[in-house]
C-alpha cells in the first residue's frame, strides 16, 4: 500500500514536470510569427525556430542517457531544469539585440534541457505501471503538457501582441530605415518579462524536485527477451518506433506551431488566428481524454493508432480539398488525431528492451528532431505554393505511422514459447 502511495506521488509530481513540457513546448506557435516580424523573416528563415528547439533532442538524447545512467532518473531532471533556465535567460540579450541567431542558441538550450527531462520521465512514467495501460498513463501526462500549452499560448500571445496592433501596422508601412529598427526593438524587448519569470519558475521547479525525493525506479528485466540479443541493434521494432516518432513529432508540429500564420494566410482575425494553437491543444486534450477512457478496456492501444492514423489522414484531405474555416478546422482537428499516436508509440517501442530500456528512450527521443527536419520542408514549400498545399507533406508523416501500427511494430519481438 505504501509502495502505491509512492508511486501515485511520483506520478503527480511527473505531471508537474510534464506541464513544465507543455508550458515551453508550445511556445513556439507564438514565438514564429513573432520572430518572423521581430527578425524579419520568410516561412522557411521561420522554421529554424521549431529546428532549433528540436534539433537539440537529437544532439542530445544519447548524452542524456549516459547522464542518467550516471545520475539516476531523478535528479536528471534536475539537470534538465537547470539547462532550460540557462536558455530561458539568454532571451534576454537576444530580445537586446534582436539577433535571430542568439534567439535560436537559446531555443537549442531549451530543447536541450527538455531531452534530458524527457528521456528520464518517459521511461519512468512507463515503468510506473503495466505496460499494457502505459498509454492510458501517458494520456494522462499529456493532458498536463496540453493545459500548460494553452496557458503558455494565452499568456505569451497576450504579452507579446495585445495592445500593439498599431506598432505592428507601423512597422508594415514603414521602409527600412533608423524609424523602423527602433519600432522593431520595442517589440522585441517584450519577450524580456515573459522569459526572466519563466527563468524564476523553471529554478523554483529544481528546488521542487530536490524537496520530493521521488523513489528511483529501477527497470526489470524481462524474461522474454532472449540470451542471444547482445545489443540494442538485436530489436527492429525499436528502430522502427524510433522512425514513427520522427514523422509523428514533425506532423504534431506543423499541425499546431503554423497554426497562427495558416490562420493569417486564410484571413482570420488576428485575435482569432493567435487563439487556434489553444483550440488545438483543447483537441488534443479531447483525443487524451477518449484514450484515457477506451485504452485498454475497450480497445487496444494499437488499434486505436491505426484508427485515428486514418482519421488524420482524411483530415489533411478535407484540409487541401476546402479553403476557408473548413480547411482550418480539419487541421485543428488533427490534433484530436495526434493524441494517441506518442503514447501508443513509444510502449510498442520499448516492449521487452529490459536493460535497454534508458538507451531504447533516449534514441525515440533522438527522433524527436522529425520536429525540426519536416517543418522545414513544410516552410520552404509554403514559400514556393502557399501554406495550405505545404500541408501536403504530412501525408508522408502518416503513411509511415501506419506502417509501424499494422506491422513494424511486432518485427523482431520474440513470443513466449
Amino acid at each position: 500500500m505504501k509502495k502505491e502511495k509512492s508511486k501515485q506521488h511520483a506520478i503527480f509530481i511527473i505531471g508537474a514536470l510534464f506541464f513544465v513540457f507543455g508550458f515551453v513546448t508550445w511556445l513556439n506557435s507564438i514565438l514564429i510569427p513573432f520572430l518572423k516580424t521581430v527578425c524579419e523573416l520568410n516561412n522557411f528563415q521561420a522554421s529554424f525556430v521549431t529546428f532549433a528547439f528540436y534539433i537539440s533532442y537529437f544532439v542530445m538524447a544519447i548524452p542524456s542517457s549516459f547522464i542518467l545512467n550516471k545520475t539516476g532518473f531523478t535528479r536528471g531532471m534536475a539537470l534538465g531544469l537547470i539547462v532550460m533556465a540557462i536558455g530561458a535567460t539568454l532571451f534576454v540579450p537576444a530580445a537586446l539585440e534582436r539577433s535571430y541567431p542568439l534567439f535560436l542558441v537559446a531555443l537549442f538550450l531549451q530543447g536541450t534541457g527538455l531531452a534530458l527531462l524527457q528521456t528520464a520521465a518517459n521511461p519512468y512514467v512507463t515503468i510506473l505501471g503495466p505496460l499494457e495501460s502505459a498509454a492510458r498513463r501517458m494520456s494522462i501526462m499529456g493532458v498536463c503538457n496540453k493545459i500548460a500549452g494553452m496557458i503558455g499560448i494565452l499568456v505569451l500571445s497576450s504579452a507579446l501582441f495585445s495592445n500593439t496592433t498599431e506598432l505592428y501596422e507601423q512597422i508594415k508601412i514603414i521602409g527600412d530605415g533608423a524609424e523602423k529598427a527602433l519600432l522593431l526593438q520595442e517589440l522585441s524587448h517584450r519577450i524580456i518579462f515573459p522569459y526572466l519569470i519563466m527563468t524564476a519558475i523553471l529554478i523554483g521547479l529544481v528546488l521542487f524536485i530536490k524537496a520530493a525525493k521521488l523513489p528511483e525506479v529501477e527497470e526489470e528485466e524481462d524474461n522474454t527477451v532472449v540470451e542471444n540479443k547482445k545489443s540494442i541493434f538485436s530489436y527492429p521494432y525499436l528502430w522502427f518506433g524510433v522512425l514513427a516518432i520522427f514523422f509523428y513529432v514533425g506532423a504534431e508540429v506543423i499541425s499546431i506551431d503554423y497554426l497562427v500564420n495558416y490562420g493569417r494566410f486564410m484571413g482570420l482575425p488576428e485575435s482569432i488566428a493567435l487563439r487556434l494553437g489553444v483550440f488545438a491543444l483543447i483537441a488534443l486534450v479531447i483525443g487524451y481524454f477518449t484514450g484515457i477512457l477506451f485504452i485498454p478496456k475497450i480497445i487496444s492501444q494499437r488499434m486505436a493508432l491505426i484508427i485515428q492514423v486514418i482519421l488524420a489522414i482524411l483530415l489533411v484531405i478535407i484540409a487541401l480539398t476546402f479553403s476557408g474555416i473548413i480547411s482550418i478546422l480539419a487541421i485543428l482537428g488533427l490534433s484530436f488525431a495526434h493524441a494517441i499516436m506518442w503514447p501508443a508509440i513509444w510502449p510498442l517501442s520499448i516492449h521487452n528492451l529490459g536493460k535497454y530500456t534508458k538507451l531504447g528512450s533516449a534514441f525515440l527521443i533522438m527522433a524527436i528532431a522529425g520536429g525540426a527536419i519536416i517543418p522545414l520542408f513544410y516552410g520552404k514549400l509554403s514559400d514556393i505554393y502557399n501554406p495550405q498545399v505545404a500541408f501536403a507533406v504530412l501525408f508522408i508523416s502518416y503513411a509511415y505511422i501506419l506502417f509501424f501500427a499494422t506491422y513494424g511494430y511486432k518485427i523482431g519481438i520474440e513470443k513466449k514459447a
